[in-house]
């Protein structure tokens, strides 16, 4: 299996592996400390244990996926899926601080991961998907 950049530099050799460490990292995190992702799992959702565990399993295979260039476009639209899919539970996470009365502190900076997600995806989207040229 060769794992090798998309067309580029350096730069977007770094910038995959930093992608799929983000994501591996937040993926075992989801499995092997799964309360704080249930914690803010929207109420409306089934199974919030079971959809943690799912999501982390799909970040570490994204996480991979975007290293092996035969899977890369595949893994970073799964990726840019997977965040969508995510997104509900960061204004759960948001609506939660308000209704607690967070620290004003805490609740901006929930306020600013809601752009943050945007971001990711568009990193995703130029790094896996649609490398610049």
């Amino acid at each position: 299996m060769e794992l090798s950049p998309p067309p580029g530099h350096a730069r977007a050799t770094a910038s995959l592996v930093l992608i799929a460490l983000i994501f591996a990292t937040s993926g075992v995190l989801h499995l092997v400390k799964p309360a704080p992702f249930v914690s803010i799992m929207p109420r409306w959702l089934p199974a919030p244990q079971a959809l943690v565990l799912i999501s982390g399993v799909f970040e570490i295979l994204g996480a991979v996926g975007v290293l092996v260039p035969a899977t890369r476009v595949a893994a970073g639209w799964g990726l840019i899926a997977l965040l969508l899919a995510v997104f509900p539970a960061n204004i759960q996470m948001l609506v939660d601080a308000r209704t607690s009365h967070a620290s004003a502190l805490w609740t901006a900076g929930l306020i600013a991961r809601l752009p943050l997600q945007v971001v990711l995806i568009y990193w995703v989207f130029r790094t896996a998907i649609r490398p610049a040229r």
